[in-house]
């Protein structure tokens, strides 16, 4: 039982405290992104947490979830292509189709300090829309 006022943790929060396997972390914080679950993403990223993009160079955690972070009713489809692990660092690509039909290839690379991500630097792929290469906004 949970002690009062405490909240059950959701499905993605057990997935990110049980895996201790970096991919399966991966794996966790994608599907927290889809479902709009900040508070398990933000569980899984480190205090001292860095995200890069090439909109911005360093930005915190904080940062982060008040400027990177949106919902994600816009995503029609989200497929993980691969997880390259090697050791403490690892590299995911993914595809990602809008429900307006836009979609675009990304690749991400993660640095972890244990079970904890403590930087993400994002490389943007090719944006398409009804085949057409388009320029990917912010």
């Amino acid at each position: 039982m949970f002690p009062s006022g405490a909240r059950r943790p959701t499905h993605v929060e057990t997935t990110l405290a049980a895996a201790g396997n970096k991919a399966e972390i991966i794996r966790a914080l994608f599907a927290a992104y889809l479902a709009n679950d900040r508070e398990a993403a933000a569980q899984a990223f480190a205090e001292n947490f860095r995200f890069n993009t090439p909109y911005g160079e360093g930005i915190d955690k904080a940062t982060y979830f008040a400027e990177c972070w949106r919902d994600s009713d816009w995503i029609g489809r989200h497929e993980i292509e691969r997880i390259m692990v090697d050791g403490d660092e690892a590299f995911v690509t993914y595809h990602c189709t809008a429900r307006d039909g836009r979609s675009f290839r990304n690749s991400e690379f993660f640095v972890f300090e244990g079970d904890k991500v403590t930087r993400v630097d994002v490389f943007f792929g090719p944006s398409y829309e009804d085949g057409v290469l388009v320029r990917q906004e912010r």
